[in-house]
């Protein structure tokens, strides 16, 4: 089996994309099952998981609709306030859906660095826990040394990090980030997608710029924490789905496809627990 693990779905009318305008033409569109599964089948995927894109309950909500309407979407990565009064009475409610696996606040965007470290996220963090979610860290390199200080504080929270954390490939930055994901990646609690990379690159970019980044989070999370994502379609703004897929396999060409496929699945169902749930439903 072959798990993507990090995928959107967007429909443009629905009005939760602030983010999302025409100058980025080639996303500026609709995006939803019936597009990702031939490229799912091209490239040999069985199942996703969907993460959120907008900043709204409601995104949350239609998004686990869609698992109602296909069974390949295995999970979703929501989002809630988690600075709301009525932060844990969201997560209770939104957990009811078995298909509900994690939450991600967009902490690439939040203004203080440290966001992750307030106090006033503690029930959130807890209402979580309680309900077998995980939390994804959608970082950039500059949060991770806050990263280490929440792990710490909270070593039973099952945490992904996305993206890699974003290193800054398109400026050749390899350090700190090379070390400080070796940190990260430290905490036995904690996997690491290998998605989003192509849009961290240059324009131009090539397989030779993407390799030492794919392989050191490889090396150091190692296969049972690593997973495939493809980032679609906020990958069609520097590549396509299979270019991606491709990339990604050339890099680990010393590891059989086989085994691929088997630690991208293995190790998605082990970072989100709500997903053995599903499968063994």
């Amino acid at each position: 089996m072959k798990i993507d693990a990090h995928q959107h779905f967007w429909k443009l009318d629905r009005g939760d994309y602030d983010w999302l305008t025409p100058d980025l033409a080639p996303i500026f569109r609709d995006f939803l099952p019936d597009d990702l599964a031939p490229l799912l089948k091209a490239n040999g995927v069985d199942g996703t998981i969907v993460v959120q894109a907008a900043e709204t309950e409601a995104e949350t909500e239609y998004l686990l609709s869609l698992t109602d309407q296909y069974d390949w979407i295995l999970g979703v990565v929501g989002w809630v306030d988690m600075e709301a009064p009525h932060a844990v009475q969201s997560i209770e409610r939104l957990a009811q859906h078995s298909r509900l696996v994690g939450l991600r606040p967009m902490i690439q965007s939040i203004p203080e660095d440290d966001w992750m470290l307030k106090r006033e996220i503690l029930p959130a963090i807890e209402a979580m826990q309680a309900h077998n979610l995980t939390f994804d860290a959608l970082v950039l390199p500059k949060h991770l040394v806050h990263l280490k200080t929440f792990l710490e504080r909270h070593p039973n929270l099952t945490t992904v990090v996305d993206h890699c954390a974003k290193p800054e490939i398109r400026n050749n930055l390899f350090q700190p980030w090379a070390d400080e994901i070796a940190v990260i990646a430290a905490f036995s609690n904690v996997f690491c997608k290998i998605s989003g990379l192509a849009t961290e690159a240059s324009h131009d970019w090539d397989i030779t710029d993407l390799a030492p980044y794919i392989h050191h989070v490889q090396t150091m999370f190692g296969p049972d924490r690593t997973m495939f994502g493809s980032d679609w379609p906020v990958v069609n703004l520097a590549s396509d789905y299979s270019q991606w897929n491709s990339a990604f396999e050339s890099v680990l060409a010393d590891i059989s496809q086989t085994d691929q496929r088997s630690f991208s699945a293995r190790a998605a169902i082990k970072a989100y627990p709500r997903l053995r749930e599903v499968k063994s439903s």
